[in-house]
């Protein structure tokens, strides 16, 4: 059942027609009473609403530096007292681990800063390079070699490269700069060799039905692409290459080495060996570790650690840094919007 409302009879009918009826678009018009100050209501409150806004992204950002030069200070104090301030004689320590490449506690220039600080220390009688690192970037490796080459000129003091559990590919082309090379019995030492790789997927494409849609302006542009077959053109360039970088790292482990390396053609192989093999074939000097190095070799047992180190509190203010960037940002576009 559908409840029906009972006639009204209280009062006569309204038979007005659409036209007799009060228009609302026409009670707003300019000639409508009260028009001007509904208008200049609603401009002041759209113009409040705006200014709330604003002062909204104001405290926050206000906020947001506030928190971002507290996790600064935080990360600066954190880090504690300069190795530079120390005086003493002491064994300076400058460690290489993990993959050496760009961005990380690793690169050239987190390896080269720490370095620097530990040769202008007066108090540092030797540097140890502490490394177990299964090597990286031939370029970061390269600058490396060359700043400690530098600096042992510059300040006379000796470098020693200590090897834990591996010092291969681009760690021992940082390794080949020292004076000497310490490792244990069981250390991974070698892999003198370059690498390319890369996968190719021409044949699941094949298979697949995938068509490849590559344009380049350059015959060579699209040069070692996955998706299409290698020339012999192409693999000879790319062999050019890593052959003359291959030269590079060899001169570099001679020049380190000189008439310690026996004559063994499997050297520069790209092979590598245990810690007692690299002694026999010249690759390493002797066995010994960082404690060892400091109390025989260098005759300073104190150890003083150079590595330049990002704490969380750094990393915190720069992802911290990025995230309020992108929200400015944000913002801005926003309000260009509105």
């Amino acid at each position: 059942m559908t409840d029906r409302m009972p006639p009204d009879d209280s009062g006569p009918h309204d038979f007005a027609t659409s036209a007799q009826r009060p228009d609302p678009v026409a009670a707003q018009a300019p000639h409508a009473p009260g028009w001007e100050r509904d208008t200049l209501e609603r401009l002041a409150f759209a113009s409040l609403t705006e200014q709330r806004q604003a002062r909204h992204w104001r405290i926050f950002f206000r906020l947001a530096w506030l928190v971002f030069f507290a996790a600064l200070a935080w990360a600066l104090l954190s880090r504690g007292g300069s190795p530079a301030d120390i005086t003493t004689p002491h064994t300076a320590v400058v460690e290489i681990k993990g993959e050496i490449t760009a961005g990380e506690e690793t690169s050239a220039e987190a390896v080269v800063a720490s370095l620097r600080s530990a040769f202008e220390d007066t108090g540092a009688k030797g540097i140890v390079l502490l490394i177990n690192s299964p090597g990286g970037s031939p370029v970061q490796a390269g600058i490396i070699y060359d700043e400690i080459g530098r600096l042992k000129e510059k300040h006379k003091k000796p470098v020693y490269a200590v090897v834990e559990e591996s010092c291969a590919s681009a760690a021992y082309y940082v390794a080949a700069a020292a004076d000497k090379i310490y490792v244990d019995k069981a250390s991974i030492v070698g892999s003198i060799g370059v690498l390319m790789d890369s996968f190719g997927f021409t044949g699941l494409m094949d298979k697949l039905g995938v068509e490849r849609r590559l344009l380049t302006a350059g015959e060579n542009k699209g040069f070692l692409d996955p998706f299409k077959p290698m020339t012999e053109r192409e693999r000879d360039f790319a062999k050019g290459l890593l052959e003359q970088i291959h030269g590079q790292f060899i001169d570099a482990v001679k020049k380190g080495r000189g008439t310690r390396l026996k004559d063994d053609p499997a050297l520069f192989s790209g092979l590598f060996w245990t810690g007692k093999q690299a002694i026999d074939l010249g690759l390493a000097d002797q066995l010994g570790n960082v404690d060892f190095v400091a109390r025989e070799v260098i005759k300073a047992e104190e150890l003083v650690d150079y590595t330049r180190r990002s704490n969380v509190a750094e990393r915190l203010a720069k992802r911290f840094g990025a995230a309020l960037g992108e929200s400015a940002v944000k913002a801005l576009r926003t309000t260009a919007i509105r």
